[in-house]
């Protein structure tokens, strides 16, 4: 099943994208209580596709695949490496990236994104499955001028979480097993990124399991799994796609802050 959240004439709806990606089967409730089809069928065409999850907590990790902190010149951290992003932050599909007005060097990073479906605590990773509700697509955009300068003190928030710096969707799909999906990032139709999530050095389950360890998950949060190598800059006028096997593309252009 492919979720999708829409905007028909102001009023917001879930659904079920079908197969042809042309009509959304209309839906009451939401993901995480329950989805009944209403019987109404809508057009693709004919609403505005909004994020998957509205305003949802954002865990990312860095450094996940080795192929990424090779191109950073680091070493692969003992531990995992945690940060939030602001809820504020999130855009859905063919939302601008706004480009800061004194930004340097914005980043693009595409990644595989884990929506969790209930409350999860102590999960072993065995079990992760169970408390997720599916996968979308993500772009965790990030400064790194700024990023650069809060980490050598210690700390990460604007770099990573100014609005719009979290692109997500365009649907949650479930069902699928995260262990090996293609993911493609396209910079103006170049690929720029080409992985698989094979190469995850945390796999999905771990990420969970080590979350939940530490703290509550709850319906709606959203985990960034992590960057392959390839990440690169952004400018106004660009159009970044990610495209994940199974799920999706997740297109935003980029736009210059107004003044």
């Amino acid at each position: 099943m492919r979720i999708v959240r829409y905007a028909v004439d102001g009023v917001r709806h879930y659904g079920e994208l079908e197969s042809d990606d042309a009509r959304i089967v209309r839906c009451e409730g939401d993901p995480f209580t329950g989805l009944s089809p209403t019987g109404r069928i809508d057009d693709v065409g004919d609403v505005r596709i909004l994020s998957p999850v509205e305003r949802p907590r954002i865990f990312g990790f860095a450094y996940n695949y080795a192929s990424h902190v090779g191109e950073t010149d680091r070493e692969i951290p003992e531990i995992p490496v945690c940060f939030m992003k602001p809820s504020t932050a999130v855009v859905g599909p063919g939302d601008a990236i706004v480009y800061p007005a004194d930004g340097e060097l914005i980043h693009f990073e595409g990644e595989l994104v884990v929506v969790i479906g209930k409350e999860a605590r102590h999960v072993k990773p065995a079990e992760a499955h169970e408390y997720i509700l599916g996968l979308t697509c993500g772009n965790d955009v990030s400064d790194r001028v700024v990023q650069r300068r809060e980490s050598a003190f210690g700390t990460l928030l604007i770099g990573k979480g100014q609005d719009t710096f979290a692109p997500l969707g365009p649907v949650v799909a479930t069902g699928l097993d995260p262990s090996d999906l293609a993911l493609t990032t396209r910079v103006n139709g170049t690929v720029v990124q080409s992985a698989s999530t094979a190469d995850l050095l945390l796999s999905v389950p771990d990420l969970v399991g080590y979350l939940s360890r530490h703290l509550t998950l709850l319906p709606g949060d959203v985990i960034m799994t992590g960057t392959p190598s390839g990440v690169g800059p952004i400018r106004p006028g660009d159009e970044v796609e990610v495209e994940i096997e199974g799920i999706g593309v997740l297109r935003n252009p980029v736009l210059a802050e107004a003044r």
